[in-house]
């Protein structure tokens, strides 16, 4: 695992923050109802702060292996533009991200939970993961939230970013004033 140092580094050199959805901005579960309508819970907290984190000049985005309306919607209502939802297989979405972007690896923060982020996680200038993200993901990204998934893991990660970008305790400020 990288040290400190080297994870504020990456942190500095973000532009973009991309999450996977299913496992980090929700806890993964998936609530079917009997006519076909999908629920998701997503923490208010983690919209907060991608709200802060958008004020701050970062872009956020959502790339989700499995398609959603409840995903599409919470996009949405954050005001997020880069929203894809694909199959399993995230490589090729990532690459048309960083293409409609114009930005490479290294100004990317992504955090996923399981095996399929894998492919894009070992591509990205800072790999994170929620508390509770199978294990297999924790041992191989540069950082790991003290939170799980949908409680607060990508809340962790925005103040990550900023305060290694010397933005966080201006942040808090602005709200005692």
């Amino acid at each position: 695992m990288p040290s400190p140092d080297t994870v504020e580094t990456r942190a500095k050199a973000i532009r973009l923050i991309l999450l996977d959805v299913d496992g980090v901005l929700t806890d993964g579960t998936v609530y079917l109802g009997a006519s076909g309508e999908e629920f998701k819970g997503f923490s208010i907290r983690d919209g907060a702060a991608i709200q802060i984190a958008k004020r701050e000049g970062l872009m956020v985005g959502l790339l989700s292996g499995r398609p959603s309306g409840a995903t599409a919607r919470r996009a949405a209502e954050l005001g997020l533009t880069v929203v894809k939802q694909t199959g399993p297989d995230k490589r090729q979405a990532y690459r048309e991200i960083l293409d409609e972007l114009a930005i490479d690896d290294a100004a990317v923060a992504y955090m996923g939970d399981d095996l399929l982020d894998l492919p894009v996680l070992g591509r990205v200038g800072l790999s994170t993961a929620p508390a509770d993200a199978a294990p297999d993901v924790r041992s191989r990204v540069h950082w790991v939230a003290g939170a799980p998934g949908g409680r607060g893991a990508v809340r962790e990660l925005v103040e990550l970013i900023l305060r290694a970008r010397g933005r966080w305790q201006p942040i808090v400020e602005g709200y005692l004033a």
